[in-house]
């Protein structure tokens, strides 16, 4: 069957394909090839059929340099990495490839530029209006700004083809005059001059042609400047509009409120101040559905504006909406709703506290690893009597804490129009909250039961959460450190599922963390691997994040602790794509085109091409405190989690002392008082083991556990385990369907009040 020699344009698109000779080594030399140029990528295969299925090569024209050898060679070259020496079946065919790469290369770059300047489109798209406040100029203003860049596309294409055109024009001269000069006679030098005269009259008419397209041009930019800036100046009033529909909202429904209060409070009596009272809060209720902000319109640092970044002003994660619910060795961390975040005038006057940014340098201790390891081969983590030498100055729930570092992930979320979008700082935040263990190869202290920590930093960020250590490690449940020695690594599988709600879209994410792996733990440099895969699911929209951490293989090419994802939507098709590392940063761009191929390779796995945008940086990671090697590798936020502070509960892990004399640099003192600690707490769990015998003996099981503790396979036959949660209650996890513990209120109010009663003596 005869295969076609010359390149033949593609009608759908700016597209080219055609048989090209393609140099493979010194024994083959040329060897003929199928070339697809599209979308600013040349590829190419060895037959037409592999099309579907195996690219053999694909070099970006957008940085390629294209260079003709002779009559019908032509170079294509990529910055060293990739070089394609080309051979096309004659001149005529080399020149029409050439024309073809030259408009498309021209394209790509500007493609690159304009997605540099436009920040993948995100920040030129006009901002979308609430339902039922303008909607319609929202999608006008998109339909004009959709044209402006059709239009400048095609007067870009009309610039490339000018310079071509001018380009080849001189060229065609210049070996005309050099045929005139060889002074030719006869039949010969007739037909060159009648070359010649055509030439002439061809050059004429495509000056006229390039004049009047420069003209048009020049005068296009200069309309497209116009429109563009009235096209600004719409967006502007629009922001400056939807400020002062707000700023009316809030006055509107504060007036509401106080004369709501006003007429309560006169039509109150002695006798019916319980009914008034029961009235107000059914009003209040009732406000909470329809008002904007109003949770914190004591606080204006609190307040959202719309995401143009000239009028943006810094919200924070409970401002937004956002909502959290974290667990860990059954430790359960809740980030509170911003109904239960309102502070009062005299608070906001307050200078922020200046944080420590340094503790005790670490001191060098000798120990003999050897002896303690021997004995913990395939044992529980939590099980292993662990000196102090082996922690960090900082309990579980404090590093749990340390998540929410990179909070302003979640900030920028909630100012996205798009849930795919979103779904890409989302993505990047549950990536964040490894960075930090690059180098922390020691472990923190497991918390005793009862044990909280409290993170406030409402005058910082706009955020706090309170956690609680709401049963013995023992027991594998919501986010469960799951520990194992192997003897030459240690593993941590963290087992249960992380919520973030934000309120705006009210879109609900949940994932799980992936396995940590510290490497070395006999011989050798401790060092810290992630590995596995997190899938990030929107069960509001079907919206998926696929996530995939590469564990360190010493022959891989790859960058080490790469982390690559796809976001696609409830079709599962693809939207943007994300990679980096998890140590470093997060990129994520816009999927422009996928392709899927066929079986790649003896693994017979198939794998989908994207085409995408420039990538944009979602996330990088704060560099580290100065000296941070002597101060366990903290980060500026970690030397904060253990500063001393006032009022915190009894029972916050600041005030737990084996901790804190290990801070201070007094490992022996700190390693009796670890010992101390844990006989205690042995000695409390056996005083609630004899108290549930004896109220069964009784015949009172009901008052020795609770509902949903009797209701426990685990706990008939581990009656020692009866503890009460003092700040979340448990229930079932509608989404997932696992037994979690929900913060039940109450901690905050306590704090305000200076009133700790019920909490336990663990310290």
């Amino acid at each position: 069957m005869s295969e076609p020699k010359t390149a033949t344009p593609i009608p759908a698109g700016d597209a080219y394909k055609g048989w090209v000779f393609k140099w493979t080594n010194y024994i083959k030399g040329y060897q003929r090839r199928w070339f697809v140029l599209s979308n600013g990528l040349l590829s190419y295969y060895r037959t037409q059929a592999e099309m579907g299925h195996t690219c053999r090569g694909t070099i970006n024209l957008a940085t390629a340099t294209i260079t003709v050898d002779d009559a019908c060679n032509f170079v294509i070259s990529n910055g060293g990495a990739q070089t394609y020496h080309l051979k096309a079946s004659c001149e005529v065919e080399r020149q029409r490839w050439i024309t073809a790469l030259e408009l498309a290369k021209a394209k790509a770059a500007r493609l690159q530029t304009e997605s540099d300047d436009s920040g993948d489109d995100f920040s030129q798209l006009p901002p979308t209006a609430p339902s039922g406040q303008g909607g319609g100029g929202g999608s006008q203003n998109s339909e004009v700004q959709s044209a402006l860049r059709t239009l400048g596309s095609k007067v870009e294409d009309l610039s490339t083809c000018n310079d071509l055109i001018s380009k080849h024009g001189s060229a065609l001269q210049r070996s005309l005059s050099e045929l005139d000069n060889l002074r030719l006679t006869g039949e010969a030098g007739d037909k060159i001059r009648q070359v010649t005269e055509r030439a002439t009259l061809f050059r004429i008419t495509s000056n006229a042609m390039i004049n009047a397209c420069r003209d048009f041009l020049a005068l296009a930019q200069a309309h497209s400047k116009r429109w563009q800036k009235a096209l600004q100046a719409e967006r502007e009033q629009r922001v400056r509009l939807e400020e002062t529909l707000e700023q009316l909202a809030k006055q509107h429904n504060h007036l509401e409120r106080a004369f709501r209060g006003a007429a309560a409070q006169a039509n109150a009596t002695a006798d019916n101040k319980s009914a008034v009272a029961a009235a107000k809060g059914e009003a209040s209720d009732e406000d909470d559905d329809n008002e904007f902000f109003d949770a914190v319109e004591e606080a204006p640092e609190f307040i959202t504006v719309p995401a143009d970044p000239r009028f943006h002003k810094r919200s924070s994660s409970n401002a937004s909406g956002f909502n959290s619910e974290m667990c860990s060795d059954d430790q359960s961390l809740n980030e509170e709703p911003l109904a239960m975040n309102q502070e009062s005038p005299s608070q906001e006057l307050l200078p922020l506290k200046k944080r420590r940014t340094r503790i005790p340098d670490k001191p060098n201790y000798s120990l003999n690893l050897w002896s303690i390891m021997k004995n913990c081969i395939g044992k529980e983590l939590s099980k292993i009597p662990m000196p102090v030498n082996f922690n960090e100055p900082i309990s579980m729930l404090q590093r749990l804490s340390e998540d929410l570092e990179y909070h302003e992930l979640l900030d920028k979320a909630t100012k996205c129009h798009s849930s795919l979008e979103q779904m890409c700082y989302v993505a990047a935040f549950s990536v964040s909250s490894y960075s930090t263990t690059v180098h922390r190869t020691s472990k923190p202290f497991n918390p005793l039961l009862g044990e909280t920590y409290e993170l406030d930093r409402r005058r910082e960020s706009g955020y706090r959460s309170i956690c609680e250590q709401v049963s013995l490690p023992r027991r594998l449940q919501e986010i469960t450190v799951a520990s194992k020695f192997r003897g030459k690594y240690l593993s941590i599988m963290p087992l249960g599922t992380i919520h973030a709600i934000f309120d705006k879209g009210n879109n609900h994410y949940t994932w799980k963390k992936v396995t940590t792996t510290v490497h070395n733990i006999i011989v050798g440099k401790l060092w810290i691997d992630q590995s596995g895969e997190i899938d990030v699911v929107n069960h509001t929209t079907g919206d998926r994040c696929h996530l995939k951490f590469a564990p360190y293989s010493y022959f891989s090419r790859d960058v080490a602790r790469k982390v690559t994802g796809v976001v696609m939507d409830k079709d599962g098709k693809a939207h943007y794509v994300l990679s980096g590392t998890w140590d470093e940063k997060m990129e994520f761009s816009r999927v422009m085109q996928s392709s899927r191929g066929g079986e790649n390779g003896s693994e017979g796995k198939q794998k989908t091409v994207y085409q995408t945008l420039k990538a944009r940086e979602v996330w990088r990671k704060n560099p580290l405190p100065e000296r941070a090697e002597t101060m366990y590798y903290f980060t500026t936020l970690a030397l904060t989690l253990n500063e001393p502070e006032e009022p915190v509960a009894p029972t916050d892990s600041r005030r737990r002392p084996d901790q804190r004399l290990m801070e201070d640099g007094h490992w022996d003192e700190a390693n009796s008082e670890k010992q101390r600690l844990e006989e205690k707490q042995r000695i409390a769990r056996r005083e609630r083991e004899r108290e549930a015998l004896s109220q069964r003996a009784f015949g009172h099981p009901d008052e020795a556990v609770d509902e949903d503790s009797r209701n426990d396979p685990s706990m008939k036959s581990a009656p020692h385990d009866l503890y009460k949660a003092l700040w979340f209650e448990r229930c079932q996890d509608r989404i997932t369907g696992e037994q979690v513990h929900i913060y039940k209120g109450g901690y905050w109010e306590a704090k305000e009040r200076g009133h700790w009663e019920g909490c336990p003596d663990i310290f």
